[in-house]
């Protein structure tokens, strides 16, 4: 069984940064992908970025270069860095773990002068 909890979430300027953390239990982390996904009120859970168990990365395109997802699997943690904010940005962001079906608690971002 794998257990994520994410972190960092908060209320930040538009333009401003913010860096969330996922912390995944268990000594297989680094066989898995992961994924950060977010869900915006009244919207559907989207993918915003994913990042294999061999480095590669994907993007919306909504988020390309201004998001980057990476990882450290000597922490079982996987980042995303979120600079040059927009209020659309705004939502509940979820980690996952890919090919497993197991989920973080989410945490809110909100994007807002």
């Amino acid at each position: 069984q794998v257990q994520l909890v994410e972190s960092g979430g908060g209320l930040v300027q538009p333009g401003g940064s913010l860096r969330l953390s996922c912390a995944a239990s268990g000594s297989i982390f680094s066989t898995y992908g992961m994924a950060w996904y977010r869900q915006a009120p009244g919207k559907q859970r989207e993918l915003v970025a994913f990042i294999t168990n061999s480095d590669n990365t994907n993007y919306r395109d909504s988020v390309k270069g201004r998001f980057t997802i990476s990882r450290d699997n000597a922490k079982n943690t996987v980042y995303l860095q979120m600079n040059s904010l927009k209020p659309e940005d705004t939502a509940v962001y979820y980690c996952y773990c890919l090919g497993t079906g197991y989920w973080g608690q989410g945490t809110q971002v909100t994007v807002s002068s």
